[in-house]
C-alpha cells in the first residue's frame, strides 16, 4: 500500500478545508474600537457599505457589538459613507 507521501495529487487537497476563524480582537489584546480611525473601520464593511457579518470576519459578540456602534458612529460623523457603491 502507498502511503501518502507516495501519492502525487492532481490538484491540491487542501482545497475546501476551512481555516480556523479567530477574533483578532481578542488574540491582538485590542480593548477600544475607535470610531475615528476608518480606515480600520473599512475592514468591517463591504464594497456597499454594509457591515459584514460574524461568520465573515470571525468577531466575537462583544467585539462585533463595538464594531456596529462604531460603524455606525463613523457614518453619523460622515467619516463612512452610508451607502457606496465600490467602495474599496
Amino acid at each position: 500500500m502507498a502511503s501518502r507521501d507516495d501519492i502525487k495529487f492532481l490538484s491540491n487537497p487542501n482545497i475546501g478545508q476551512q481555516r480556523q476563524k479567530y477574533c483578532r480582537f481578542k488574540k491582538f489584546g485590542i480593548k477600544h474600537i475607535d470610531y475615528k480611525d476608518p480606515d480600520f473601520l473599512l475592514q468591517f464593511i463591504n464594497e456597499q457599505g454594509k457591515i459584514l457579518p460574524r461568520r465573515i470576519t470571525g468577531n466575537s459578540l462583544k467585539y462585533q457589538k463595538k464594531v456596529a456602534v462604531a460603524v455606525k458612529r463613523a457614518r453619523h460623523l460622515a467619516m463612512l459613507p452610508y451607502v457606496a457603491d465600490l467602495l474599496k
